[in-house]
C-alpha cells in the first residue's frame, strides 16, 4: 500500500512538472509572437542602404528565365 501511494505522488510529481514546463514553454511562444508581431521585414531601409540586386539591362546579352532556371539548377543555389 505504500508502494502505492509513493507511485501515485511521484506520478503526481512528474505530471506536475510536465505541466509547469508546458506552460513555460507556451508563454515563452507568446512572449516571442508578441515581440516580433510589429517587426516589418520588407519595409524600406534607412541610411545609406545599397539595392543589391539590378536588372540586367544590356539587351544583346541578356539573359531569359530558362537560362536562368537552368543555371539555378546546375549551381544549386
Amino acid at each position: 500500500m505504500v508502494s502505492l501511494i509513493h507511485l501515485l505522488w511521484n506520478s503526481c510529481k512528474v505530471f506536475l512538472a510536465f505541466a509547469c514546463c508546458t506552460l513555460l514553454f507556451y508563454y515563452g511562444l507568446l512572449w516571442l509572437n508578441e515581440q516580433y508581431q510589429d517587426f516589418h521585414r520588407y519595409d524600406e531601409p534607412d541610411g545609406r542602404a545599397v539595392k543589391v540586386f539590378q536588372a540586367y539591362s544590356d539587351e544583346e546579352n541578356e539573359i531569359g528565365w530558362i537560362d536562368r532556371l537552368h543555371l539555378f539548377y546546375e549551381i544549386g543555389e
